[in-house]
């Protein structure tokens, strides 16, 4: 009522409090919902690199088959005219599905970045929850760039680990697909061997180093651009 004192609420603000602002929760209704929301995440991480697995597998069955089958059709049509044919069709279809799987590969390594700095983060966030507890992490508690190298490996810096990437395999696959592809073009064009080889040699390296530069782009701009909320302290 107008006569006892209250202040009626303003608009948009919860009756019952002052300002409008909801006391926040107790510590253990907030580590739950930081639980929650990090099992979330690791779900989707791993049913993310779950589908990439089987995606590279699907992808190295077809080139295995389609490499068997070149080598069965050639003896069968003593490696002939069509044979040419056959070969740049099969090659044409591999080096398809070697890129679109490589998009999806390089795809679901900046979503495993991304959730590795969303999981930092709610590490943080325990640890302002129980400042003590940050001590037996060995995962980091900060979401840039230096935190997530700590995260992807705990026992310092690893100068493998791009090389060792599913990104870099894919990469390196479908350089010799494309590479073997342009070839056979320009055998069936009536190239010489040198023109042959040199000219498939030329088109993977040249696709291996776009790709790898592409490829990079998204890591890099995060740590060109991204604003960490926990940055790693400096020394």
């Amino acid at each position: 009522m107008a006569g006892d004192g209250a202040v009626p609420p303003e608009d948009g603000q919860a009756p019952g409090f002052g300002d409008g602002v909801a006391p926040p929760p107790p510590p253990s209704v907030r580590a739950q919902l930081l639980a929650t929301e990090h099992w979330g995440l690791l779900a989707a991480r791993s049913s993310t690199q779950s589908e990439v697995l089987t995606r590279i597998t699907m992808f190295l069955t077809l080139v295995s088959a389609g490499l068997v089958s070149l080598a069965l059709i050639g003896q069968a049509t003593d490696f002939s005219e069509g044979f040419g044919i056959f070969a740049i069709v099969v090659l044409a279809f591999a080096v398809l599905v070697g890129v679109l799987t490589q998009i999806r590969v390089f795809n679901a390594a900046m979503d495993d970045l991304m959730y590795v700095v969303a999981m930092n983060r709610l590490r943080a966030a325990y640890a302002e929850l129980d400042p003590g507890i940050e001590r037996y992490f060995m995962a980091s508690t900060h979401d840039d760039a230096a935190g997530v190298t700590q995260t992807y490996y705990f026992l310092g810096s690893r100068r493998t680990q791009v090389a060792g990437s599913s990104m870099v395999f894919m990469v390196a696959v479908n350089s010799a697909l494309l590479a073997l592809l342009v070839a056979a073009i320009a055998m069936a064009l009536g190239a010489t061997t040198p023109v042959v080889v040199g000219i498939g040699a030329l088109c993977g390296i040249v696709f291996l180093l776009a790709s790898l530069w592409w490829g990079s782009r998204p890591f890099f701009a995060f740590v060109r651009d991204g604003v960490p909320m926990f940055p790693t302290p400096a020394g």
